[in-house]
């Protein structure tokens, strides 16, 4: 792939700033940075409890996403689906979701991977990546799912893989786990069917608009909090 020529994105993260290049000739959607990914990732800085500082302080009183965002004082094991670039499992990685492995098809795999190596001075590590084709059960089980986080931007865009996404993400995030999901409506048949099936899964929250990082709140992008849905017990189910 070539990227000299292809223009680069920056993403400041709280004091740090992410060098994403893209490659905007390849034949892979995976390959460019979509909008959502930074919706998503500057949501959760917004949020997202900062370390300690030497003087406690009053405003995780009033930050409705503390617990939820609280990735330093609660350990959690995070997955990104459809990572491209690395924009958003980036972002959060910095924000202290230390436990995080990226994902995609493999030819998306050289870009994430050349921007995971190109942001490794700022990162200080290595990040965790893996091939992930949604509909193949046996790279799920190779994942050691469940996670605690499941983390999705811009991946809704053909109808075709809808239900194999929505399956990935019930395999793949705990009982008690979160999927945190940048959207943004791409095809109407995807939409359509996404959320048909979404709705038998999942209990859906739909970010305030004015949550968003107000730099980021783009009228057309969402982020949604999805929660699976209690199973029934037998008993429930007599009644």
């Amino acid at each position: 792939m070539k990227f000299t020529d292809s223009p680069v994105i920056q993403l400041q993260v709280r004091d740090a700033v992410l060098s994403i290049q893209q490659d905007n000739g390849s034949m892979h959607v995976g390959t460019s940075v979509w909008p959502c990914s930074l919706v998503l990732a500057k949501f959760v800085e917004r949020w997202a409890p900062a370390p300690p500082q030497p003087a406690p302080t009053s405003t995780s009183n009033s930050n409705p996403y503390a617990d939820l965002l609280d990735f330093r004082s609660k350990r959690r094991r995070a997955v990104e689906l459809g990572a491209g670039c690395g924009a958003a499992g980036m972002a959060l990685y910095l924000l202290g979701l230390a436990d995080i492995v990226l994902t995609d098809i493999s030819p998306v795999m050289p870009a994430l991977k050349h921007n995971l190596k190109r942001n490794k001075p700022v990162l200080n590590k290595a990040l965790k990546t893996s091939v992930l084709y949604w509909n193949k059960r046996d790279q799920i089980s190779a994942l050691n799912p469940p996670f605690d986080l499941v983390i999705a931007a811009d991946v809704v865009y053909i109808e075709e893989s809808a239900e194999q996404l929505v399956g990935a993400m019930g395999e793949l995030v705990s009982d008690d786990g979160v999927v945190l999901l940048g959207y943004q409506l791409r095809s109407p048949e995807a939409h359509k069917l996404f959320w048909e099936l979404c709705e038998k899964a999942f209990v859906i929250e739909k970010v305030p608009h004015e949550d968003l990082h107000p730099d980021y709140a783009y009228e057309e992008a969402d982020v949604y909090i999805l929660k699976k849905k209690k199973k029934k017990t037998s008993e429930e189910d007599v009644e």
